[in-house]
């Protein structure tokens, strides 16, 4: 068996191409959806991260703003700048760029950010929400994930799903998501005893912990989909998933690539939540 691999980058081009109508609307009533990314310090990474945000919205017609910080800003500096930002008519979208350095305190900062405005999801008023089965943002990678296996047309209702990694930012979201659509859901994290005997258990199957090459070929059910949430820098200074795509390939059903699979869903869907934000800005 040879796995069919789930595109992401292709799906995530198709993901913002469809709020072309939205953005035609908003700018009928004078709007543009704009999105304001917060970047402390100099990481390689969440400078990546960041520009990738920033190109996908010129792209799709989103207007977007960096706010840069050095990394001894001020918890209180970096406060006032999300304040400001809430209180900024043509700012519909905020987000703080995670991680930030140790002396700032990440979940005061995101509790500042507006719900109305927390297009990342990670609000507690946002995961309330979702907890609840009510509307709300929902955090882009366990959104995209969703649209990745339906666009596959993976069955969930009825099947066991297994993610490693418990994160407030994709495992436990993605859980309730996938509870949502009636999967058994296990979640493992770094305490689990036997996790290869439950990933082998696993119709769906979601890395999401950050250790490259965790998942194996061997720790695969036969026809399952895999979901490679992970991204890490090798030695050699090539990036790699939370599974070893060479082997696990050769066992499953579906899967995902690293990159190109689900990184452009993340941010396809935090364009998705920047234009409904600015839909609600306006009722």
């Amino acid at each position: 068996m040879l796995a069919k691999i789930i595109d992401g980058k292709s799906l995530a081009a198709v993901v913002r191409a469809a709020q072309k109508s939205a953005i035609d609307s908003l700018a009928a009533r004078g709007i543009r959806p704009g999105l304001a990314a917060i970047l402390v310090g100099n990481d390689p990474a969440s400078r990546v991260y960041v520009r990738n945000k920033a190109r996908a919205c010129e792209e799709t017609g989103v207007r977007s703003e960096t706010h840069e910080f050095p990394d001894d800003v001020s918890e209180t500096v970096l406060l006032e700048r999300v304040l400001q930002l809430n209180a900024d008519p043509r700012v519909h979208g905020v987000l703080v760029q995670l991680p930030l350095p140790p002396h700032l305190d990440s979940s005061r900062v995101l509790a500042a950010i507006s719900p109305t405005k927390d297009v990342d999801g990670f609000h507690a008023a946002n995961l309330g929400a979702l907890l609840q089965g009510r509307p709300g943002f929902v955090p882009g990678t366990p959104a995209g994930v969703m649209r990745m296996l339906e666009h596959a047309g993976v069955p969930i209702a009825g099947r066991h799903a297994v993610i490693v990694g418990r994160s407030t930012i994709v495992g436990k979201p993605l859980a309730l998501l996938l509870l949502q659509k009636d999967a058994t859901v296990t979640i493992c994290h770094s305490k689990t005893a036997g996790l290869a005997t439950l990933t082998r258990s696993a119709d769906i199957l979601v890395a999401a912990v950050g250790r490259a090459k965790l998942i194996t070929g061997n720790m695969v059910k036969p026809g399952a989909c895999v979901i490679d949430v992970g991204i890490n820098r090798m030695a050699d200074g090539k990036l790699a998933g939370d599974v070893d795509f060479e082997s696990a390939k050769e066992t499953a059903g579906w899967i995902t690539l690293v990159p190109g699979g689900v990184g452009p869903m993340t941010v396809a869907m935090l364009i998705v939540n920047t234009v409904h934000a600015a839909e609600l800005s306006i009722g």
